[in-house]
């Protein structure tokens, strides 16, 4: 499915509310669910200051999966609005925090698919930025499934950003994107750790979805239209509010259902020694926040995030460590031709944005993504 093409003009003559403290919004229900606003306010660009002070209305895309979730979160704690898009049938409720930061008002839903066009128009309109996660995200299932990956992950950031660009040329100001990716970009490079400037050789329809979807919001930046970020996250694990990640390819959540009894065996390529960054899920989600708060209009960045190098049996003996179980039952296989130590350099989202990890410790990962489940 291939979004709508924009339409030709996409001006606009009553501004839409865009969160900023000169203005006051009206808002209406459409028959989609989203939320509409019009208003008349004072021209001129939106204040920089509100994104820190004042706050303002975010739309997060793939707001009820792992990552998606912990970026609303830690957006309403730092005074945003969140609009939540998901395509999870109309009914279903975004997780609420067990923290309580979350609190009813400060965030609304709607169901749709971020491919829509008409869709991501309407909502672009009424919002100051967005934080785009809505993506299929498995290596594996890629190669079995190529079309629909460059369908959702491709096509549906060309509907984010065409409607952004809309947006900004009806209101005169440029949008802002921060754009979730990955480190399968990179593929099989040649050094770790792995610096943004290393060519991206992505050897997954995947991680070539997500290439595409950069190259896409990083043009729209260098032309003025956005202020783009592109975040590319390594291995992200842990838990917030209860919330964690299921998928048993990955090798966190699979010795997790291992240790709880719930799968028979973890299998292992090779010996165990490989090693690989792991983020915890709320570092990541301060991450876009920072990102967010702090985009140049007209301009576009990237950035690694990654935290703790650790290698397989280090997570094996971590998962066994904080179950109380016993060691993990393992299978090993042969080893496959994979690059013994795949780490981020985060040193210029160090340096740029001030992001430092504060709950990526291996154990405390663990420790959350087991509370989680339990």
């Amino acid at each position: 499915m291939l979004p709508e093409s924009p339409p030709t003009n996409c001006k606009r003559t009553l501004l839409p509310f865009v969160g900023c403290c000169s203005g006051f919004l009206q808002a209406q229900r459409t028959s989609d669910g989203a939320s509409r606003g019009t208003l008349e306010r004072h021209p001129g660009t939106q204040c920089t200051d509100c994104w820190l002070t004042c706050g303002v209305r975010v739309l997060v895309t793939g707001a009820f999966g792992f990552v998606g979730t912990a970026v609303v979160r830690r957006l309403v704690m730092s005074g945003h609005t969140v609009v939540a898009l998901t395509r999870q049938p109309e009914g279903a409720q975004l997780p609420a925090s067990g923290a309580g930061e979350v609190e009813a008002g400060e965030t609304e839903t709607v169901h749709g698919d971020v491919r829509s066009f008409k869709m991501m128009e309407r909502l672009a309109a009424t919002v100051d930025g967005v934080c785009h996660l809505a993506a299929l995200t498995r290596i594996r299932e890629s190669f079995a499934r190529p079309g629909e990956y460059f369908s959702v992950n491709a096509a549906g950031t060309a509907a984010v950003v065409s409607a952004l660009l809309c947006a900004a040329a009806a209101q005169g100001r440029p949008g802002r994107l921060v754009l979730a990716s990955t480190a399968a970009v990179y593929g099989q490079a040649p050094h770790s750790p792995i610096a943004e400037s290393t060519p991206v050789v992505p050897l997954s329809p995947y991680g070539a979805s997500k290439v595409a979807a950069e190259g896409m919001a990083l043009s729209a930046a260098s032309h003025g239209g956005l202020g783009v970020t592109v975040l590319r996250a390594f291995n992200v694990a842990g838990a917030v509010d209860g919330r964690t990640d299921t998928d048993l390819t990955r090798i966190i959540p699979k010795a997790l259902a291992v240790a709880r009894g719930l799968e028979p065996v973890l299998e292992v390529n090779g010996d165990g020694s490989a090693v690989r960054d792991y983020v915890h899920v709320d570092d990541l989600a301060r991450a876009f926040v920072l990102a967010l708060e702090q985009s140049s209009p007209g301009e576009g960045a990237v950035y690694n995030v990654g935290a703790t190098a650790a290698s397989v049996a280090s997570v094996i003996e971590s998962v066994s460590r904080v179950s109380g179980g016993g060691p993990i039952p393992v299978k090993h296989l042969p080893p496959k031709p994979e690059a013994a130590s795949v780490l981020a350099d985060t040193a210029r989202i160090r340096a740029e944005l001030g992001w430092e990890p504060r709950r990526s410790g291996l154990d405390e990962i663990v420790a959350d993504a087991w509370a989680a489940g339990r």
